[in-house]
């Protein structure tokens, strides 16, 4: 399932929700029922300093909103990958701002797009992960582990799997005529076998292996049997992801997966549905997200600023 429309619980609040990626950020305003867009470098303000990081994103939201009276911030962000994180940032906010803000890591914005709590976020981009939160509110968390040794079903990691796997399958005599190899070969300017994993490595970080990941998709459309397994297993390492979620005491009942690669690629969208079906069984709802995941940002910010209106309400 991809449609999803969920309605807000505080439409005539003014939010904005923030999309913290390693490369950009993507900040959208909601105000008196349209919506605005800024996307920035997130070299430009993050500094990886927890305080320094809110007091720079508060300035770039208070210049973004041109004197818009806010009501929440809501916020995924790439790189908090525990709830210690995710509550160590929000307490910057906290200092940074009067404004209710809250932190989530970046794939918790998939089920929060679709209007789901305590539901598993999956994203495969430049790298993977899987996020859930448990009923007590504890931050479950698989994979993440960067492209050098996880990130299963990421695009870099898809690349660097393609990459062994035409290195194994030329050791056993296979043609270079393979369309996998012939791409690869082509795409990342090998000139010969032998020199397969030091061009990899001189591609340099996952941004820069990763979006050569087309080229296993085109291979896979041109009948490549190694393209193929190669989506395969990227698709049941992401469903390994949920599956080990699952085993540590998630209750969640929906996946809703989301990011660059899975968004725009059906060959790894159904691999992956095939895996978890094979890994949790068909009671499991998968949703996919083909949107930004900001708009799950959003809808955290509309949730938080319905929360506060409610207080203030109560408070008479």
């Amino acid at each position: 399932m991809t449609n999803h429309q969920v309605m807000p619980l505080a439409p005539q609040a003014s939010v904005i929700g923030v999309d913290i990626g390693g490369t950009k950020t993507h900040i959208r305003l909601r105000h008196n029922g349209a919506e605005r867009d800024l996307v920035v470098p997130t070299s430009d303000w993050r500094h990886r300093e927890w305080q320094r990081d809110a007091d720079s994103l508060i300035a770039v939201v208070e210049r973004f909103v041109e004197g818009v009276s806010l009501a929440a911030i809501g916020i995924g962000a790439h790189g908090c990958d525990d709830k210690a994180e995710c509550d160590a940032f929000e307490a910057a906010f906290r200092i940074a701002t009067s404004l209710p803000v809250r932190v989530v890591n970046d794939a918790e914005l998939m089920p929060a797009a679709f209007g789901l709590e305590q539901q598993i976020g999956v994203v495969a981009g430049t790298g993977s992960i899987a996020v859930c939160r448990s009923t007590g509110g504890e931050m479950l968390v698989a994979g993440g582990w960067g492209w050098i040794i996880g990130d299963e079903g990421s695009s870099a990691s898809l690349v660097r799997k393609s990459a062994k796997m035409v290195a194994l399958y030329l050791d056993e005599g296979g043609s270079e005529d393979e369309p996998l190899v012939r791409n690869l070969f082509r795409e990342l300017s090998i000139p010969s076998a032998a020199r397969i994993g030091s061009r990899l490595g001189s591609l340099g970080g996952a941004k820069e292996v990763g979006r050569h990941a087309r080229l296993i998709f085109d291979a896979a459309n041109e009948d490549s049997a190694l393209a193929a397994s190669v989506i395969r297993e990227g698709g049941r390492a992401l469903a390994g992801l949920v599956a080990r979620l699952k085993l540590r005491g998630s209750k969640a009942t929906s996946v809703v997966a989301g990011g660059s690669v899975i968004a725009s690629q059906p060959l790894l969208w159904d691999a992956f549905r095939a895996g978890v079906e094979t890994a949790c069984g068909a009671g499991t709802s998968l949703y996919l997200h083909q949107g930004p995941p900001v708009e799950g940002a959003v809808i955290l910010a509309d949730r938080l600023a319905a929360e506060h209106i409610t207080r203030e309400v109560q408070k008479g």
